[in-house]
């Protein structure tokens, strides 16, 4: 059940929210904070799949607010809620790492959207940890010829940069152990590491996995969901056996 804490010190505005968030999913478990101060104590004691946070509050504001979670729990997405005069604040949030912001009054779509996808997000990322926590284990490679010497040296040239890899080989000689370890020596090892299996994917289903979708785009699309591309945002994404895409899926993704 995903848990909502929501900071804001106008009650009618709280009000609305829990409301607006109740009537949509009797899932979410909603809990409220008065002020900043109240919050931090919540998020310290407690794990929070998402959190609405307003700008102008008293004692503590909402950007001291957004720093503070990131030091304490820097995995859960903040959403701001930012009055009219609080936009250029608001999109100064987005750059400290909050996930988005609405504006008040909350509109009821905007809303709604921004936290199915905050919390797919959340998802997203929590398994990835889960995953990562292996990686030490599952991925280390081993050797010392020259020929892995030579690997391990590009690896540790490669790496810290922002450069695209293309990793070539024949079936089963570590193109996914060498995509690890440039992301665990890069400087995005702390974020996503998203891996896409290209061949494994339909042709009419790739655009949606990479890019995502929204709630009714086709048949099966029930809610809005974060693409691949986003959920690696900071992190790496590793597109395996990139060639059995379709050719217009590959031009997307050069694209992007």
């Amino acid at each position: 059940m995903p848990k909502i804490l929501i900071i804001e010190d106008e009650a009618a505005i709280r009000r609305v929210l829990v409301k607006i968030l109740s009537e949509e999913s009797k899932t979410y478990e909603l809990e409220e904070a008065e002020d900043g101060l109240a919050g931090i104590e919540k998020i310290k004691d407690q794990d929070y799949d998402l959190v609405l946070c307003d700008i102008k509050m008293p004692k503590m504001d909402g950007v001291e607010v957004l720093e503070a979670i990131k030091k304490i729990k820097p995995e859960i997405p903040i959403v701001m809620i930012s009055g009219h005069g609080d936009l250029e604040t608001a999109v100064e949030t987005m750059k400290k790492g909050a996930f988005d912001y609405i504006s008040k009054p909350p509109d009821l779509n905007r809303l709604l959207n921004t936290v199915r996808i905050a919390l797919d997000r959340k998802e997203l990322v929590v398994e990835n940890q889960r995953l990562k926590k292996k990686v030490g284990k599952n991925y280390q490679m081993i050797g010392d010829s020259p020929e892995i010497d030579n690997i391990k040296e590009m690896i540790e040239k490669v790496a810290p940069t922002e450069a695209r890899v293309l990793i070539t080989g024949d079936n089963g000689t570590g193109k996914e152990l060498v995509a690890h370890w440039l992301h665990q020596k890069s400087n995005r090892s702390k974020g996503n590491m998203i891996e896409v299996n290209c061949a494994a994917i339909p042709s009419e289903l790739i655009e949606s996995e990479l890019f995502g979708h929204v709630k009714g785009a086709f048949t099966s699309a029930n809610k809005d969901r974060a693409g691949k591309f986003e959920a690696a945002n900071g992190g790496t994404i590793f597109l395996d056996e990139i060639g059995d895409m379709s050719l217009s899926a590959q031009a997307k993704v050069l694209r992007a």
